[in-house]
């Protein structure tokens, strides 16, 4: 741990002397400074945030903190994924031919601004989606919608009621699911409006502002340092108990561990499992073990004709130390899974075929006709537990003569490359859309154009993989209206996928979290963006929905 030296110092230091400036600005003109209970300081990495525009976020953090300023039209129960609720829209019905949803928007609700939400809002937001087609446009992409349809299929029947018209009949709750994800937020399409640049529908002004309905407020972020999020006492839910939520980035974990110990930051997120074992006996430190549906993977890019030979593949499978890895690296933070479909989720398949097995391997590497190994890069975010993880894959690569050179960056930096095609090898980690095996089997699974102007780039066309019967299986699935049937397609892609797939799966997610003891109410739902901080409070007892 680092307690001492000067980089350690001046940390501590810029921490202090920025939450000072949050104290300070807060608006209370009666107080110089707000209770302490009033301001929670996460320290976290926020490095993968590009925008905070629901449009166009599709990065962990940047998720999680739109997921606490905007309401989106539908709302799961984070201890019970299979409990859908009314979000912005209080109810829906659907047709008799599983084609038209109407929903009835909640009465009442106002955003931020003041302005009413209305079903208006709430059609514009869903349609400014697919027109800015951004990556997460493909989540309601996949139902049809496109740019010249939009207006017609999306509309606003009434001030209180939005109409939703599908191209098919697809399996039920399937819409349900993919509007509680980020691109299912409401907007305030008049605030929005009102800084709209060329016809950019306000996207550039909303990378760095909100217009949300939700129980915070966006106040600033800046880039690599930190976002700021304030409580809206109006919100229709109940006013949240902080006045202020700070994300704050620290890169080191031994440095998010000396500001937990000090005081300076109430909650820490990326300690290592070592770490966190210095915690344990900690009066006033909590750790919790948070399950995840995210997935830490390889992805080997298919445009290298040495990682395209299926041979080579099968190879890398069996040269992962699954388990030293998971013994001694992700300890505490993950577990073994090899399918893209995490636990947890209707229709995962819990199978562990592959073993750490350099013979085989090597073998299979002679079959294919590298015998003598080869050179390779891998792509990751500097960091723990991926430096680790990428170093022990050079080591389990290098027994049977693979040379695995490691690039690091920060996320936005490894994103943006990966989502190029640019890379050979690819770790990291995906997190589920939507509480719907769709998500991952449609990411993982189907690429219905492989083209360099392809409208959906999934993960499968990150990798330049292609798959005919895979994606027509994996759109069948969201058809298939017989529950116990559609769980069988979804058994079938995964086994599938782990014979044949240019996708290494790796371990299963759980979030590690470190918490001061007199902070409550923090809600660390299955996914990285259901973890929500309405009712979280500090020095007092918080209330849980």
């Amino acid at each position: 741990m680092l307690r001492g030296g000067r980089k350690a110092r001046m940390k501590r230091f810029s921490a202090l002397a920025l939450a000072a400036v949050f104290l300070l600005s807060l608006p209370h003109p009666i107080c110089a400074a707000p209770p302490l209970d009033d301001v929670l300081v996460v320290a976290k990495r926020i490095d993968d945030v590009i925008s905070l525009d629901p449009a166009e976020v599709f990065e962990f953090s940047g998720a999680e903190i739109i997921a606490n300023i905007y309401d989106r039209l539908v709302a799961f129960d984070p201890a019970d994924v299979t409990k859908l609720y009314g979000g912005a829209a209080e109810a829906w019905d659907v047709s008799g031919d599983g084609r038209t949803f109407r929903f009835r928007m909640r009465p009442g609700m106002r955003f931020h601004s003041g302005n009413l939400v209305t079903a208006e809002d709430a059609a514009w937001s869903l349609r400014r989606v697919i027109k800015l087609n951004k990556s997460p446009s493909f989540i309601l992409g996949q139902f049809g919608l496109t740019r010249e349809n939009v207006f017609e299929k999306i509309y606003a029947q009434d001030d209180a009621t939005l109409v939703i018209e599908l191209d098919k009949p697809y399996a039920p709750t399937f819409l349900l699911y993919c509007l509680t994800a980020g691109v299912g937020s409401v907007l305030d399409r008049r605030a929005v409006l009102a800084h709209e640049e060329d016809g950019d529908l306000g996207h550039r002004w909303l990378k760095r502002h909100s217009a949300g309905s939700g129980p915070f407020a966006l106040k600033s972020w800046r880039a690599n340092e930190y976002a700021i999020l304030e409580g809206w006492p109006e919100y229709w839910g109940g006013a949240p108990h902080l006045r202020r939520l700070v994300f704050q980035h620290i890169a080191e974990p031994a440095t998010q561990r000396l500001m937990l110990e000090k005081g300076d930051v109430d909650v820490a997120r990326d300690l290592t499992p070592d770490q966190a074992d210095g915690l344990k006996d900690d009066p006033v430190v909590r750790l919790v073990h948070a399950p995840k549906g995210k997935i830490l993977y390889l992805g080997l890019n298919q445009q290298n004709p040495v990682l395209a030979d299926p041979r080579v593949t099968e190879a890398l499978k069996y040269l992962v130390d699954y388990q030293g890895i998971a013994d001694h690296i992700v300890r505490d933070k993950g577990v073994i899974h090899q399918t893209v479909i995490p636990r947890g989720l209707f229709g995962a398949l819990d199978e562990t075929p592959y073993r750490f097995d350099p013979a085989r391997a090597y073998k299979l590497l002679e079959e294919a006709g590298f015998g003598e190994g080869f050179e390779v890069t891998l792509d990751t975010r500097h960091g723990s537990p991926n430096i680790e993880i990428a170093q022990a894959l050079q080591a389990g690569f290098a027994t049977a003569g693979i040379r695995l050179e490691i690039l690091t960056g920060d996320d936005k930096q490894v994103l943006t490359k990966y989502r190029a095609r640019n890379h050979d090898i690819f770790l990291g980690e995906w997190g589920v859309d939507y509480q719907d095996p769709h998500s991952n089997a449609d990411a993982f699974a189907a690429n219905r154009d492989n083209g360099p102007d392809a409208r959906f780039r999934t993960l499968a066309w990150r990798n330049s993989w292609a798959d005919s019967g895979l994606t027509a299986l994996t759109s069948a699935a969201i058809l298939e209206g017989n529950s116990k049937s559609r769980e069988g397609i979804y058994r079938d892609i995964q086994r599938r996928m782990l014979a044949t797939s240019p996708f290494v799966i790796l371990f299963q997610g759980v979030d590690l979290v470190a918490e001061r003891r007199d902070v409550s109410g923090i809600i660390w739902g299955p996914s990285f963006d259901s973890n929500f901080y309405r009712f979280a409070t500090k020095g007092r007892k918080g209330e849980k929905p």
